[in-house]
């Protein structure tokens, strides 16, 4: 399936941009939001996300007024829902779509109610991921989320928008130093920081379509990630969902505040059965599996001391080691990182293993490295790896010291009988991870030269 073209149509004064994929008996709008006609096919988790919603839909994208490759508007302000409502009509009407499903996120889920409610006759279903109907705190809305932690939100936004630092937002991919200058580009294709700030807190302070939620009569699906610091969402969902008569609502455990980024085969099949009858069979994203993650300690003072060339001879020694042991405990190596590796292996007491030779034969180097381990639940992106437990295993490693391999209770627990011991060091609150996790130390099992473990 081909990235489409890009097409505009007018709407009054203004032209808004819009693309079609697929070509799937169902016609299904998918907007978030602030997005990019062309740049958001760079962002490898949104378009694979579409081209999953493709295979069994005709979808169709568009950016709305003041967003993207549409035309912005010219007195700064952001667009009215009735302009959304034009502007989408606009693209239905070109398209030759008299009844579509809606797929809404984020700041997209109040406008998506109110144009089901306000034009029932074009909306053949609604799905509302990760949003709600209204999102402040008010005395008759006490489950909505207080505005000092929703501007916390909105400083976010405005201070990190357009810098890779924006991926912080998504657990799923925030150590990916790619897919977090692929989210920076999006973002500053799409919109300035102070627009996107100023959308966000319109979003977050002043829309309200709970009045129309009784008004929506399409059958409607409403899902939410409640994982990580997504559980405030939670209960402005389901209050979202419990107001529109038979509507259904999941809560997923994923910690993204977007479907798109993290593992999504379940929303995929969900999505899937809800608009055909029929779950679609997606290749499976998911997998268990040990990361183990290595850098050289002190790098960059060392870098800055031996100089460039023998900085370079000394990098590519190490590299030969770890990826000689690599191949020795079959590991796979997924991420040559600079001055360290992100592996993957089917068994933890091998990744530990490994982590352990490593420690050792880089050492004649003159050079220390430091090793985290974790197991969990993993997506696969081709050869990448992500997901909440690639994002744990980067924190792990960061809680070790030179030569100190750091694991935490899950690998010390699956690995009982091996013969490995472990010094537990405390709870740990890992950055950009819910909840403390209890990290181990491994024990040296052999001076080197004298006994060498087997994979």
């Amino acid at each position: 399936m081909d990235i489409p073209e890009t097409q505009y149509v007018e709407v009054g004064e203004a032209q808004i941009a819009y693309q079609v994929l697929g070509d799937g008996p169902i016609d299904l709008v998918f907007n978030h939001g602030h997005c990019h006609s062309d740049a958001h096919w760079e962002l490898e988790p949104e378009a694979d996300f579409f081209f999953k919603l493709a295979s069994f839909t005709r979808l169709i994208l568009f950016d709305r007024r003041g967003s993207g490759a549409s035309d912005r508007i010219e007195d700064g302000r952001f667009p009215t829902w009735e302009e959304w409502n034009q502007d989408l009509l606009a693209v239905l009407d070109a398209v030759e779509s008299t009844t579509t499903a809606i797929f809404a996120e984020y700041e997209a889920g109040p406008l998506a109610i109110l144009f089901a409610a306000t034009h029932p006759d074009r909306v053949s279903s609604l799905i509302l991921g990760n949003t709600a109907a209204r999102y402040s705190y008010a005395d008759d809305y006490p489950v909505g989320i207080p505005i000092p932690q929703l501007n916390v939100n909105v400083d976010f936004i405005r201070q990190l928008w357009g810098k890779p630092e924006m991926g912080q937002a998504f657990p799923s991919v925030a150590t990916d130093p790619r897919i977090c200058a692929q989210v920076a580009k999006v973002c500053r294709a799409s919109a300035t920081p102070r627009a996107a700030s100023a959308q966000a807190r319109y979003a977050y302070t002043e829309l309200d379509a709970r009045s129309s939620l009784p008004l929506v009569r399409a059958p409607t699906l409403v899902m939410v990630n409640g994982g990580g610091g997504q559980s405030a969402y939670v209960p402005i969902a389901r209050y979202t969902a419990e107001h529109i008569e038979g509507s259904r609502f999941i809560e997923f455990g994923g910690a993204d505040p977007m479907f798109f980024v993290g593992p999504n085969s379940e929303v995929i099949a969900e999505v899937s059965e809800f608009l055909t009858g029929e779950r679609e069979l997606v290749e499976s994203d998911r997998i268990l599996a040990t990361v183990l993650f290595s850098d050289i300690v002190r790098s960059t003072e060392r870098a800055a001391a031996d100089g460039d060339h023998r900085w370079r001879s000394l990098l590519d020694a190490h590299d030969e080691v770890v990826r000689q042991q690599l191949t020795k405990f079959m590991g796979r190596e997924v991420k040559h990182t600079g001055d360290g590796f992100l592996a993957a292996f089917d068994g933890p007491a091998r990744a530990v293993r490994c982590a352990q030779a490593i420690v050792d034969r880089v050492q004649p180097l003159g050079i220390e490295v430091r090793v985290g381990v974790h197991t969990g639940e993993c997506e696969v992106r081709g050869d990448d790896l992500a997901g909440l437990a690639v994002h744990i295993g980067s924190r792990v490693m960061g809680q070790a010291d030179a030569s100190e391999i750091c694991v935490t209770s899950t690998v010390k627990e699956l690995v009982a009988g091996s013969e490995l011991s472990f010094t537990e060091l405390g709870d740990f609150a890992l950055k950009g991870v819910p909840d403390r996790w209890r990290l181990f130390r491994v024990d040296r099992e052999w001076t080197r030269g004298e006994r060498e473990p087997s994979p």
